[in-house]
């Protein structure tokens, strides 16, 4: 998985690098806050995230252990969506409703029925949505 930001290659080339786990840290971070806004319960982001309900629980109270490809993935795409909501509404609580209002784009779904699929991909799948509708793709 790419990281935030770019690192320089041996060329000079800019090119992103791997997700550290002090990024996937600090990433989880912030998902813990984003999940507040979007009233996402602990059981909730145990999916989304992709973790055990008790492993969810230490991490949450600080305790995080390493992270795997797909744990990070997640947490970028959580990030992804995150931002993509920002440029969407100019009112963030706007993006924060989002999350759970139906959406014709999803069958009447909301979009957090849909990351809780549990799967990555339904993760990517409302990322894409959102990076379509702000114009990124």
């Amino acid at each position: 998985m790419a990281s935030l930001l770019p690192v320089p290659t041996e060329a000079g080339d800019v090119r992103p690098g791997p997700i550290t786990d002090a990024e996937a840290a600090a990433m989880f971070r912030a998902a813990l806050r984003l999940f507040a806004r979007w009233g996402v319960s602990d059981a909730e982001a145990s999916v989304l995230l992709d973790l055990p309900a008790r492993t969810f629980a230490r991490w949450k109270a600080g305790a995080t252990g390493r992270m795997d490809r797909d744990r990070k993935a997640r947490l970028s795409n959580l990030m992804g969506i995150h931002k993509a909501l920002r440029i969407v509404f100019a009112e963030p609580e706007r993006g924060y409703r989002w999350i759970r209002a139906p959406n014709a784009a999803f069958a009447g779904r909301s979009a957090l029925d849909v990351m809780l699929g549990g799967e990555l991909t339904d993760l990517m799948r409302v990322r894409r949505l959102l990076d379509a509708e702000r114009g990124a793709w």
